[in-house]
């Protein structure tokens, strides 16, 4: 029977870094046949048999009830013990295989088989103290363990206990100088550690013991990247390249390290290198889109998404990219269309469908944006985003009654989204229904009390029409907290204390949103209004004056304007 090694779970980490077939591999193959059944009782060994192939023959269930059956003829077996819960790891069930596991161990202690299985069962549920322990107690019974040395190291190292992990790795190479597990797993910790020579110098040797070693070689790349050594991690696929140039994967990591150094025409004619070896490449022919689009070249890039989705038409990611590029590229039709055609089931669906309505509208097409968007509801109807944009449409349109209803029912179909009732908040106030309008900015309260632009839209409410200054005052502070720098928050306070008749605080709050929105009309209203109530009148019309520049459309700005004038 094949023989069970230490940890499946840390030894699944070996299998990705390319280690399979390694002394340590985790691999524990299903007996062949019971090889071990001299030890057992007739009947343990006949269920036991049974168990075996039920396991090669894929029914794990059927398998553990067999075991159990033996384990009822021979009670006292270790090693039925073990399968068993070997078994029940094989199968997923993590906490049963764990009872199990400890009662067997209760037993017999000096079962270090099971006491390996176990380590990587405690690191599976992130019990790093009990893994640990495990494999302390396996090294204390051989302290030549180099496996239980590396797993106790890999656990030390995932708690950033690296004092601990660096000593058991240390223990390990001092018993096998040239064990290229151990460096990898060091040099991995030392580059957490921030200790790049050490790393640098392990994976090095690791490499020149085994040039196959394949982890190795991405983790020496990796290294030099971090460190935005890009010469030298291309150096080292280079160097991989040489015994495995099959690994067109590594030459379009080549073309990615090229444009990091800020070479595209290299990282151009490194992937147009792959694309010589396999022509239809689509990851390779999707890179290299992506590259042209990172260049401005809209044209090439529109060209390569083209060519990928003629052969994949059902590929949405591939479509939006398509329709975006056209967008830059100033087919705006072509875009729109693209963006239509992409299915409800893509992860961006909502927002590709806005992009197509925003383009209508840009061009003067609101009445079909407004289409695209119905239509888009009709086929996704629990997205808010939709509701939100739809409603916008409706408000530019001067339909206010739509607006409201769309709101309204994407509410009643996404009753806990605080954007609905934030913008629902805002329509009631723009028709004239204060009281309603604050209900629904509690109502977001309700559900999100620290959000700061309700807390900020009543405060400001408040405080415009004059009434509340107090409660308006507590608001806007509430928010202000959240977002300290939020030039509409601050403009608020500064309104609030207007209100208050506190003008330098006023002042000062003020002149800091302005800083931070310095073309907003409203805050350039609201100095202009502080400093004519302080009886600096040609300072109010400067501010008065920089709004309706901003805000031409303004009757309140024109007749505080013409007042001014005509004052004397």
């Amino acid at each position: 029977m094949a023989k069970k090694t230490i940890s499946f779970v840390i030894a699944c980490l070996l299998l990705a870094a390319g280690l399979a077939g390694c002394a340590s591999s985790p691999q524990r193959k299903p007996a062949q046949a019971p090889v071990a059944a001299g030890k057992f009782s007739a009947q343990a060994a006949y269920h036991y048999s049974l168990s075996v192939l039920l396991r090669r023959g894929g029914d794990l269930p059927g398998a553990i009830g067999e075991l159990k059956q033996a384990l009822v003829h021979d009670p006292e077996s270790s090693y039925l013990a073990t399968e068993l819960v070997s078994l029940h790891v094989e199968n997923n069930d993590t906490e049963t295989a764990m009872s199990l596991g400890e009662a067997s161990l209760a037993g017999d202690p000096k079962n270090m088989e099971l006491r390996s299985i176990m380590g990587g069962l405690y690191f599976s549920v992130r019990d790093y103290d009990k893994a640990a322990r495990e494999y302390e107690t396996i090294i204390a019974h051989d302290p030549h363990n180099l496996v239980a040395y590396l797993y106790l190291a890999t656990i030390h190292a995932q708690e950033k206990k690296y004092d601990l992990a660096e000593s058991a790795y240390r223990k390990l190479l001092a018993m096998d100088s040239e064990n290229i597990i151990g460096m990898y797993y060091y040099a991995k910790t030392l580059m957490q550690m921030q200790r790049w020579a050490e790393a640098e110098a392990l994976l090095q040797k690791a490499t020149a013991l085994r040039p196959a070693f394949e982890a190795a070689w991405q983790s020496l790349a990796g290294l030099y990247e971090t460190r935005k050594q890009y010469d030298e991690a291309i150096g080292v696929y280079r160097r991989y390249l040489e015994a495995n140039p099959a690994r067109i994967n590594y030459r379009a990591k080549i073309s990615e390290l090229h444009k990091k150094a800020g070479r595209p025409d290299e990282a151009e004619k490194e992937l147009q290198e792959i694309l010589k070896i396999t022509p239809d490449n689509r990851e390779v022919r999707t890179t290299l889109g992506l590259l042209y689009y990172d260049l401005r070249n809209f044209e090439r890039a529109a060209d390569e998404f083209s060519r990928l989705l003629e052969g994949a038409p059902g590929d949405d990611k591939l479509r939006y990219m398509l329709a975006n590029t056209l967008d830059q590229k100033g087919d705006h039709d072509g875009a729109g269309l693209h963006y239509q055609k992409i299915s409800p089931s893509f992860e961006l669906y909502a927002n590709a469908q806005i992009q197509a309505a925003m383009i209508l509208k840009k061009f003067g097409r609101p009445n079909e944006a407004v289409s695209v968007m119905v239509r888009a509801l009709e086929q996704k109807n629990d997205q808010a985003v939709l509701y939100l944009y739809l409603s916008s449409l409706y408000e530019e349109i001067r339909d206010m009654a739509a607006a409201e209803k769309t709101i309204v029912t994407g509410i009643e179909l996404v009753p806990r989204n605080t954007d609905l009732h934030y913008v629902f908040g805002t329509l009631l106030e723009k028709t004239n229904r204060f009281e309603e309008s604050i209900r629904q900015m509690e109502k977001v309260l309700e559900i999100d009390p620290k959000n700061a632009d309700a807390l900020n839209f009543i405060g400001y409410t408040y405080a415009d029409r004059g009434i509340n200054l107090d409660e308006a005052e507590r608001f806007i502070l509430q928010a202000m907290e959240l977002k300290p720098d939020n030039g509409y928050i601050i403009d608020s306070l500064g309104w609030v204390h207007f209100r208050q008749n506190k003008f330098e605080s006023a002042l000062k709050h003020l002149k800091r949103a302005l800083e931070l929105l310095p073309d907003d009309p409203n805050i350039l209203e609201h100095l202009g209004d502080v400093y004519l109530k302080t009886d600096s009148p040609r300072r109010a019309l400067e501010f008065y004056r920089r709004a309706i520049k901003i805000s031409p459309d303004s009757l309140i700005l024109k007749k505080k304007i013409d007042n001014l004038d005509k004052a004397p």
